[in-house]
């Protein structure tokens, strides 16, 4: 037993890190920390795919024929019960369910509300996985619904189409269905919806509907069926319930605005008895959005992104609201760096002493959707480079250790494993190249802009290459067929040698130049076979980057990316196009295209360092100038 003041402290305890233990070591508290209180702690959402993508391959197995219904289901099951029992052992009090999907969490609540398009004929009911799918994906007769970018992200989610005739019902059971199913194994969850103004925001006219047609009119056709799903979600015991209302950190004009006041004053009486959690997160909350959102009545805790809504912090101190919870989003949910625990336990303890130490949730910043899964899953990661991230397993544990630091119960070896990694990574000189920095700040206003104008280089195009008034090209890159694909894999497992490889890839681009000449194309491309992936390919030649073996994120459906992880200063060691783009060149006399993934987007589908602003990521321009 350990005694300090008046509280008394069991030890020692075991706390679980992935495959580490810890235990057996003595506490110590600080001042500020001997008010103890129960741990606070929460996810906003997790992704689904599965630590191996696991679903990805389940999916597509059933979109295949090769599997059934119930098969899919059964992994789908599998990995919900894996996912919740995680959060529990990790001591994680509010945990969500509802955020698993078999496509997408906003196509789900289309089936909710049974806003199914026409196109699709459906004629009421639950809605299957024939309609459901083709929604997401289309089918032979009918074209998919359109597919953009949530917010500011590289997940993408299905577009509700929306106009005064929708008849919307209750046609998707699944909030309630997956609450009861983590009940059962022993989980109290908190379900989470996609709130109903967010929902109309991010919506589009059906098509035939004039675009001036305000979505939010069906603001109060789409209540009834939101009052039914909380019914049954109180009918089957939860006692939280959690709103994802995203599109309130957008600059909202009034009217938009007054929506959630009216939406929430509407829900009022049916969330009686909940505990309501709104969730906002990707920026900061505008200052009118805040001073709406924390008016309403119906509203228990607020959700915000303290990583990246940095003024938002500003507004809290200015005033927040008496006996209500602040869920703060300290843990990155963005990206896959190890939280610097101190400074997060800092701004937890300071919004603590405006909100109350017992108001104070610790959270992630959004849902850990869009890092990568697990990093015990990366046995050849380097290992200083995987000292210094946490992928969506590895911040569930950093959520429950501030909860913990939080509550008085700081685990010290914990804390110094953290900052002694982030001290590693700060002054190593793998980070920081001192070349890469002279070049950046040598840089003039005239590097930015071309010696000659647009007509001289015209010109002088013209001269050397003679081009039709209207040349014709193609994009790049060709289908990357199952041959291909087999080569590059014997080739990297060392079961082929370099040459035979090369020798494939220069056929490959033969066969590719031959059908060019053959449609007479003007400016022709090699197709790019001997590239794996338009950003991962240049990243693997270029130094200060990263590459993961499992390290996959949902971009859509099935479909999952490998983002490359920028850990220092970029450079390119040697040329990486010149080779494959001359041997291209060889092979005809027509002019060749050369290709190269841009600077710009390379940086969009990475994981870029945040131990500078991001506009500081520079030294990406720096290998492409002289390729």
């Amino acid at each position: 037993m350990y005694k300090l003041s008046s509280i008394q402290c069991v030890a020692p305890f075991t706390f679980s890190l992935c495959t580490l233990s810890f235990s057996s070591y003595s506490l110590r508290f600080s001042v500020r920390a001997t008010s103890s209180r129960a741990m606070a702690s929460h996810i906003v959402g997790y992704p689904r795919m599965g630590p191996k993508r696991e679903l990805k391959f389940a999916l597509e197995s059933f979109w295949d024929g090769k599997s059934s219904a119930e098969e899919l289901q059964k992994v789908a099951a599998d990995l919900r019960s894996a996912i919740w029992k995680q959060m529990a052992d990790a001591g994680i009090k509010y945990i969500p369910s509802n955020t698993f999907s078999l496509y997408d969490q906003v196509l789900d609540t289309t089936a909710m509300l049974g806003a199914v398009p026409s196109r699709y004929n459906w004629n009421g009911g639950e809605i299957g996985f024939d309609v459901y799918f083709s929604m997401a994906r289309g089918n032979a007769s009918v074209p998919a619904m359109e597919m953009t970018k949530w917010f500011d992200t590289n997940y993408h989610y299905i577009v509700p189409e929306l106009g005064p005739d929708v008849k919307f019902s209750y046609a998707s059971h699944k909030a309630v269905d997956e609450f009861k199913e983590a009940k059962v194994l022993g989980v109290n969850t908190v379900p989470v919806l996609v709130g109903p103004v967010s929902y109309l925001l991010l919506s589009k006219p059906a098509k035939g509907v004039e675009k001036s047609f305000s979505l939010l009119s069906l603001i109060d056709k789409i209540l009834p069926v939101y009052r039914e799903v909380v019914a049954e979600l109180k009918a089957a015991g939860a006692t939280w319930i959690q709103f994802d209302e995203p599109t309130l950190v957008k600059d909202l004009n009034t009217h938009q605005l007054q929506a959630f006041t009216h939406a929430y004053a509407e829900l009022e009486s049916s969330l009686s008895g909940f505990n309501v959690l709104i969730e906002t997160y990707f920026a900061d909350v505008p200052a009118e959005a805040y001073k709406t959102l924390t008016s309403l009545k119906a509203v228990t805790a607020y959700g915000f992104d303290i990583v990246r809504g940095t003024k938002t912090l500003d507004l809290i101190k200015q005033g927040f609201p008496s006996g209500k919870f602040l869920f703060a989003g300290v843990v990155d949910g963005r990206n896959i760096w190890a939280n610097s625990l101190a400074s997060s336990l800092n701004t937890l303890q300071a919004l603590g002493d405006i909100v109350g130490n017992d108001k104070v949730v610790v959270s992630t910043s959004c849902s850990l959707l869009h890092t990568a899964v697990d990093l015990v899953n990366e046995t050849k990661l380097d290992q200083e480079i995987k000292s210094w991230l946490a992928f969506a397993a590895q911040k569930v544990v950093e959520v429950n250790a501030l909860a913990k630091a939080l509550s008085g119960q700081k685990d010290e070896v914990f804390f110094s494993a953290n900052a002694a990694a982030l001290d590693s990574r700060k002054s190593s000189p793998r980070v920081t190249n001192e070349a890469v920095q002279k070049a950046a700040a040598a840089l003039k206003g005239s590097d930015h802009r071309r010696a000659t104008n647009v007509s001289a280089r015209l010109d002088s195009q013209q001269k050397k290459l003679n081009l039709p008034v209207l040349p014709t090209t193609t994009i790049g890159s060709f289908p990357q067929t199952a041959d291909l694909r087999r080569v590059r894999r014997e080739f990297k497992a060392n079961k082929i040698s370099e040459e035979d490889y090369i020798h494939f890839i220069k056929e490959e681009i033969n066969n590719v130049v031959k059908l060019q000449e053959e449609l007479d194309i003007d400016v022709l491309v090699h197709g790019e076979p001997e590239r794996n992936d338009m950003v991962e390919y240049f990243g693997e030649q270029l130094s200060g980057f990263a590459f993961t073996a499992n390290g996959w994120v949902q971009s859509y459906g099935s479909r999952c990316v490998k983002p490359p992880i920028i850990y220092g200063d970029v450079s390119r060691p040697k040329p990486m196009t010149v080779f494959w783009s001359s041997t291209a060149q060889s092979l005809t006399k027509r002019p060749m295209k050369g290709m190269l993934t841009g600077p710009v987007t390379i940086l969009n589908w990475s994981f870029v360092r945040d131990d500078q602003p991001r506009y500081e990521n520079n030294s990406l321009w720096l290998p492409c100038r002289f390729e």
